[in-house]
């Protein structure tokens, strides 16, 4: 309706990966102009601590008392098989990092995911901010092919040490909002037609 509006839609591992699955991935098909930031504790951290999708396999909760048997979701490498122009991960714990991943996201023309490593303190006690930083690197920004999907993959299904940085971006393609409006002026800038709204509600009476 008004493609001057910067969007940002915020949610975490278990809304976005878990019960919002569905939209996340035809979201990710239309590539419209939003940036999804994902808060990823790796557990459901505002409710009562179950695992949630990306949750390590065998770790105990609550809920899971014996430990997750299954693998985790990997949100990389699907979001990269549906086709995201933007796929980026970051660490809540390096701030000025995530910041400037962030900013690089919301520049990007298209769906741009961030999937951000943020420890959940009270409930999650496997996955801690030394954890993090232990287990995670940051790309090479001079090195690494951003256009390179194979490489972006390869960068994604790598478990041993976690990528952070820009994964992988594809320029050019067109947005969702260009190509269902091809050339028709945004609804927000459109004038009223108010012989015609007083004829349709007449045509209710």
């Amino acid at each position: 309706a008004n493609p001057n509006l910067t969007v940002l839609e915020e949610s975490g591992d278990g809304c976005t990966y878990g019960e919002g699955g569905n939209h996340f991935l035809h979201t990710i098909r239309r590539n419209p102009d939003i940036t999804s930031i994902v808060h990823n504790n790796m557990i459901y951290g505002l409710t009562k601590g179950q695992a949630s999708p990306t949750s390590e396999k065998g770790m105990q909760t609550p809920v899971q008392v014996s430990g997750v048997v299954l693998e985790p979701f990997n949100p990389i490498a699907v979001a990269l098989s549906c086709g995201a122009t933007f796929v980026a991960r970051a660490f809540a714990g390096d701030i000025m990092q995530a910041k400037e991943i962030v900013k690089q996201a919301i520049q990007h023309k298209g769906y741009a995911l961030v999937d951000i490593f943020q420890p959940c303190v009270v409930f999650n006690k496997q996955n801690t901010y030394q954890w993090f930083k232990v287990n995670t690197y940051y790309l090479d920004e001079k090195n690494h092919e951003r256009g390179n999907k194979a490489k972006a993959f390869e960068i994604a299904l790598d478990y041993s040490k976690l990528a952070l940085g820009v994964i992988y971006q594809e320029t050019g393609r067109p947005s969702y909002e260009t190509l269902v409006r091809e050339g028709t002026e945004p609804l927000y800038t459109r004038k009223l037609d108010e012989k015609k709204l007083q004829g349709l509600i007449e045509s209710y009476q």
